[in-house]
Protein backbone atom coordinates (compact mmCIF):
# COMPACT_ATOMS: atom_id res chain seq x y z
CA UNK A 1 0.00 0.00 0.00
CA UNK A 2 1.31 3.48 -0.91
CA UNK A 3 2.37 5.77 1.91
CA UNK A 4 0.11 8.77 2.40
CA UNK A 5 1.93 12.01 1.74
CA UNK A 6 1.76 15.06 3.98
CA UNK A 7 0.10 18.01 2.25
CA UNK A 8 1.90 21.25 1.48
CA UNK A 9 -0.31 24.17 2.45
CA UNK A 10 -0.64 27.14 0.11
CA UNK A 11 -0.01 30.59 1.58
CA UNK A 12 -1.91 32.28 -1.25
CA UNK A 13 -5.28 30.88 -0.23
CA UNK A 14 -8.72 31.95 0.94
CA UNK A 15 -10.28 29.80 3.66
CA UNK A 16 -7.69 27.12 2.91
CA UNK A 17 -8.47 27.05 -0.83
CA UNK A 18 -5.36 27.77 -2.96
CA UNK A 19 -5.85 30.72 -5.31
CA UNK A 20 -3.48 29.77 -8.14
CA UNK A 21 -5.31 26.62 -9.27
CA UNK A 22 -8.64 28.48 -9.04
CA UNK A 23 -7.47 31.48 -11.06
CA UNK A 24 -5.58 29.77 -13.86
CA UNK A 25 -8.47 28.03 -15.65
CA UNK A 26 -9.91 31.08 -17.40
CA UNK A 27 -6.62 32.36 -18.86
CA UNK A 28 -5.72 28.84 -19.99
CA UNK A 29 -9.10 28.47 -21.70
CA UNK A 30 -8.63 31.85 -23.40
CA UNK A 31 -5.16 31.00 -24.70
CA UNK A 32 -6.25 27.58 -25.94
CA UNK A 33 -9.35 29.12 -27.53
CA UNK A 34 -7.01 31.53 -29.28
CA UNK A 35 -5.71 28.66 -31.43
CA UNK A 36 -9.27 27.96 -32.59
CA UNK A 37 -10.09 31.60 -33.38
CA UNK A 38 -6.81 32.03 -35.25
CA UNK A 39 -7.63 28.96 -37.32
CA UNK A 40 -11.15 30.29 -37.93
CA UNK A 41 -9.74 33.60 -39.16
CA UNK A 42 -7.37 31.88 -41.57
CA UNK A 43 -10.17 29.63 -42.78
CA UNK A 44 -12.78 32.38 -43.28
CA UNK A 45 -10.85 35.71 -43.32
CA UNK A 46 -13.78 37.10 -41.33
CA UNK A 47 -12.50 40.07 -39.24
CA UNK A 48 -14.69 38.90 -36.36
CA UNK A 49 -12.25 36.07 -35.68
CA UNK A 50 -9.26 38.44 -35.66
CA UNK A 51 -11.05 40.62 -33.07
CA UNK A 52 -11.98 37.53 -31.03
CA UNK A 53 -8.33 36.45 -31.14
CA UNK A 54 -7.19 39.87 -29.93
CA UNK A 55 -9.52 39.68 -26.95
CA UNK A 56 -8.62 36.08 -26.11
CA UNK A 57 -4.90 36.92 -26.31
CA UNK A 58 -5.40 39.85 -23.93
CA UNK A 59 -7.57 37.97 -21.46
CA UNK A 60 -5.15 35.04 -21.51
CA UNK A 61 -2.04 37.14 -21.02
CA UNK A 62 -3.39 39.51 -18.34
CA UNK A 63 -5.33 36.78 -16.53
CA UNK A 64 -2.31 34.50 -16.61
CA UNK A 65 -0.03 37.11 -15.08
CA UNK A 66 -2.60 37.79 -12.33
CA UNK A 67 -2.93 34.08 -11.57
CA UNK A 68 0.84 33.72 -11.58
CA UNK A 69 1.10 36.13 -8.65
CA UNK A 70 -0.59 33.58 -6.40
CA UNK A 71 1.72 30.84 -7.66
CA UNK A 72 4.76 33.06 -7.14
CA UNK A 73 3.70 33.80 -3.56
CA UNK A 74 3.59 30.07 -2.85
CA UNK A 75 6.88 29.41 -4.62
CA UNK A 76 8.71 32.14 -2.72
CA UNK A 77 7.13 31.74 0.73
CA UNK A 78 6.67 27.98 1.16
CA UNK A 79 10.01 26.23 1.64
CA UNK A 80 8.69 22.75 0.81
CA UNK A 81 7.42 24.03 -2.56
CA UNK A 82 10.76 25.73 -3.30
CA UNK A 83 12.46 22.37 -2.74
CA UNK A 84 10.52 20.74 -5.58
CA UNK A 85 12.20 20.68 -8.98
CA UNK A 86 8.74 20.38 -10.54
CA UNK A 87 7.77 23.71 -8.96
CA UNK A 88 10.74 25.54 -10.48
CA UNK A 89 10.22 23.91 -13.88
CA UNK A 90 6.52 24.79 -13.74
CA UNK A 91 7.35 28.41 -12.89
CA UNK A 92 10.00 28.77 -15.61
CA UNK A 93 7.77 27.26 -18.31
CA UNK A 94 4.86 29.44 -17.15
CA UNK A 95 6.95 32.62 -17.38
CA UNK A 96 8.10 31.65 -20.89
CA UNK A 97 4.50 30.90 -21.90
CA UNK A 98 3.14 34.14 -20.44
CA UNK A 99 5.92 36.12 -22.11
CA UNK A 100 4.97 34.65 -25.48
CA UNK A 101 1.28 35.23 -24.80
CA UNK A 102 2.02 38.86 -23.90
CA UNK A 103 4.10 39.35 -27.05
CA UNK A 104 1.30 37.79 -29.10
CA UNK A 105 -1.26 40.15 -27.59
CA UNK A 106 0.97 43.22 -27.97
CA UNK A 107 1.68 42.52 -31.64
CA UNK A 108 -1.99 41.90 -32.36
CA UNK A 109 -2.95 45.11 -30.56
CA UNK A 110 -0.38 47.19 -32.46
CA UNK A 111 -1.08 45.79 -35.90
CA UNK A 112 -4.78 44.93 -35.77
CA UNK A 113 -6.23 42.53 -38.31
CA UNK A 114 -4.13 44.08 -41.11
CA UNK A 115 -0.98 42.71 -39.52
CA UNK A 116 -2.47 39.34 -38.73
CA UNK A 117 -0.06 36.89 -40.31
CA UNK A 118 1.03 33.32 -39.74
CA UNK A 119 3.31 34.43 -36.88
CA UNK A 120 0.18 34.95 -34.79
CA UNK A 121 -0.98 31.39 -35.35
CA UNK A 122 2.52 30.01 -34.66
CA UNK A 123 2.79 32.00 -31.41
CA UNK A 124 -0.62 30.71 -30.37
CA UNK A 125 0.37 27.10 -31.11
CA UNK A 126 3.69 27.42 -29.30
CA UNK A 127 1.93 29.01 -26.31
CA UNK A 128 -0.57 26.14 -26.26
CA UNK A 129 2.31 23.66 -26.23
CA UNK A 130 3.91 25.44 -23.28
CA UNK A 131 0.54 25.43 -21.50
CA UNK A 132 0.42 21.66 -21.87
CA UNK A 133 3.88 21.29 -20.32
CA UNK A 134 3.10 23.72 -17.48
CA UNK A 135 -0.21 21.94 -16.82
CA UNK A 136 1.54 18.58 -16.62
CA UNK A 137 4.07 19.96 -14.13
CA UNK A 138 1.32 21.68 -12.13
CA UNK A 139 -0.55 18.39 -12.00
CA UNK A 140 2.56 16.67 -10.67
CA UNK A 141 2.75 19.28 -7.90
CA UNK A 142 -0.84 18.58 -6.89
CA UNK A 143 -1.11 14.82 -7.37
CA UNK A 144 2.43 13.66 -6.56
CA UNK A 145 3.54 16.28 -4.03
CA UNK A 146 0.14 17.24 -2.51
CA UNK A 147 0.71 20.97 -2.96
CA UNK A 148 -2.43 22.77 -1.83
CA UNK A 149 -4.24 19.51 -1.12
CA UNK A 150 -5.81 18.61 2.21
CA UNK A 151 -4.92 14.94 2.73
CA UNK A 152 -6.08 14.70 6.36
Amino acid sequence: MAEQQESIISRAAIAGHPLHPMMIHFPVAALLGLVATDFAYFWTTDPFWARASLWLAGVGAVGGWIASIAGLIDLLTVQRIRQKISAWCHAIIAVMMLSLASLNWMLRYRHGEEGFEMWAFYLSLFTAGLIAIAAYLGGRLVYEHAVGVDVD
